[in-house]
């Protein structure tokens, strides 16, 4: 019970940051923002820093806790409809978050990898995979908490 309250106080904290109509964060805004989801996934999934501090730079750890706490990022972000990514939200995620001068080639790299999840009957997979071809489609605008 205490559980559920403290994920619902994390998700209404994101979307009360992050949901601010147009207004646009900087890459070190989205950083500073995320540290809580952050945080609150590493517990959940047992993860450490160093399996999953470097994946902004593409240092993708093969490991299931590690693919899981994407995923969990991914749900608290709001991007997973129905236990599965959804392009949709990612989109709307991009648009309401992402500076302008990298919405752009952000959409396009989401584009470019909307089909990767469908491999993968396991959320914890599919975000797993979805990510790293985000990030090897556009390494320089590739941005995660």
């Amino acid at each position: 019970m205490i559980l559920a309250r403290l994920e619902l106080l994390c998700l209404l904290m994101f979307v009360i940051i992050f949901g601010r109509g147009t207004d646009a964060m900087t890459r070190q805004q989205m950083k500073n923002s995320g540290k809580m989801l952050k945080k609150k996934c590493m517990e959940k999934n047992n993860v450490t820093e160093d399996l999953i501090g470097d994946i902004d730079t593409g240092k993708f750890i093969e490991q299931r806790n590690v693919m899981c706490y994407i995923a969990c990022i991914y749900q608290m972000t709001q991007v997973v409809k129905n236990n599965k990514l959804s392009y949709e939200a990612s989109i709307k995620q991009v648009d309401m978050m992402y500076p302008p001068e990298l919405k752009d080639s952000v959409k396009a790299s989401i584009e470019k990898c909307k089909d990767v999840s469908k491999n993968y009957k396991d959320l914890c997979e599919a975000s797993y995979w979805t990510t790293k071809c985000l990030y090897e489609d556009n390494p320089k605008d590739f941005i995660f908490v």
